[in-house]
């Protein structure tokens, strides 16, 4: 008895292995898979890394509108002008000539002062306004421009605050106390730079793990039924007797590729790029396991329904955008439709984004980021039953319609 059920699992292990090694050569003897598995996944890093070389952007020209020509208006533009994200560029005379400059973009602000400024700076009671308009074709403009134009308000103000409790006969050092009672502190959390590629790129490096084997697998699929071979089967037989196996031996085998890739990615190039990575490298590692698992059954679930190798490019232009902006990584998540937002959980990508970012740039643990890590698990059990079904399901209708056919060729 004992002797029949160690053949009868060496036999399916046996199977399990053949159909990995068979998997092996598809990828390595198909150029194009090839190319999506290794150059793609590879390369793409260093393409958006490229693009966001540089986090921030200094010297964003602005037109300056200063109805005051005070002192005070020219204090606080030499302040402002010394901050490294702006230079004053432009002076105008009216906001009209500033708002030409702007539409032809050869300024990226403005800033107004208008002809009360002063006055109503020397008023104990008054209040003066400042107008400052930005691009908002921009991320990157609008910020530099409204970041350091707030600092520089933000340290005039508390200079104001002592020169008028000093006219209401206070003295200076009290004046001081007075303004320092509610001091900040300005930290950026997670980002140091506080660029946008620091923030972005993580995110990026899962999705490019995620829609590059999604897209190699629907490849593959595709170019097996248009070359009538049948994933169904195991190699060596006819027909198959066990799907299970067939999944495991296919999986196995995408596994080995992209878990070796995505330790690359996802624990080599943050620290080669500088982004942000205070995680735990076991961590990461452990978590790396259902996410690749999760995506390589999700990928194989649909490619069942793949009927060309063009297909797979299809999915992938329409579906990556969805998938970065669904997954609340570049838009608050919060602001997505209730629809959406339970559509992103069955995405592998959403948990693997949000799990990876809280243990590489957030300095999370495995426990604190369980959420995701147990969601990615139960996704790879449910992707997992799912495959088998739907490859059991095609590999019955298939043999069923080659039955049938061999049936009428004999009654012909």
């Amino acid at each position: 008895m004992a002797h029949h059920i160690y053949r009868h699992l060496w036999l399916q292990t046996l199977d399990t292995y053949n159909v990995f090694i068979a998997e092996l050569r598809r990828i390595f003897r198909d150029p194009g898979v090839m190319v999506i598995f290794i150059v793609a996944t590879l390369a793409y890093p260093f393409l958006y890394k490229g693009i966001y070389w540089n986090e921030q952007i200094t010297d964003i020209p602005v037109a300056v509108v200063d109805m005051s020509s005070s002192p005070e208006s020219r204090e606080f533009l030499h302040n402002w002008n010394a901050t490294p994200d702006v230079k004053l560029a432009y002076s105008c005379v009216s906001m009209a000539e500033a708002e030409k400059l702007l539409r032809d973009q050869k300024v990226h602000g403005i800033i107004y002062f208008p002809h009360d400024f002063a006055s109503q700076l020397a008023d104990p009671f008054g209040q003066a306004h400042i107008s400052l308009y930005c691009d908002m074709s921009s991320f990157l403009y609008m910020k530099g421009v409204y970041l350091s134009c707030n600092q520089v308000m933000l340290e005039s103000m508390r200079n104001i605050q002592i020169d008028r409790y000093e006219q209401m006969g206070m003295d200076k050092e009290f004046a001081w106390t007075l303004v320092q009672d509610a001091p900040y502190t300005e930290t950026a959390l997670f980002t140091p730079t506080g660029g946008y590629g620091s923030f972005l790129i993580p995110a990026v490096l899962v999705l490019i793990l995620h829609q590059t084997l999604f897209f190699g697998i629907c490849m593959l699929g595709g170019t097996a039924r248009e070359e009538n071979n049948e994933l169904y089967c195991i190699p060596g037989r006819r027909r198959s007797y066990s799907v299970l196996r067939i999944i495991l031996g296919r999986g196995a085998a995408y596994f080995v590729i992209y878990y070796t890739l995505a330790v690359i990615l996802l624990v080599g190039l943050p620290r080669l790029f500088n982004l942000p990575h205070i995680g735990q490298v076991g961590d990461i590692m452990q978590f790396i396991v259902p996410y690749i698992l999760a995506t390589t059954f999700f990928s194989m679930c649909v490619s069942v329904f793949i009927r060309n190798r063009e297909s797979g490019m299809v999915l992938l232009i329409s579906s990556s955008l969805i998938f970065l902006f669904i997954a609340g990584i570049s838009w608050p998540k919060e602001m997505i439709p209730d629809a959406w937002r339970y559509l992103s959980y069955i995405i592998p990508y959403t948990s693997g984004a949000h799990g990876f970012i809280h243990l590489s740039s957030m300095g999370a643990t495995l426990w604190t980021t369980r959420a995701e890590y147990y969601t990615l698990w139960i996704l790879t059990a449910a992707y997992f039953i799912t495959a088998c079904l739907l490859l059991f399901a095609t590999g019955w209708y298939n043999e069923r319609r080659n039955a049938s056919t061999e049936t009428e060729e004999e009654q012909n």
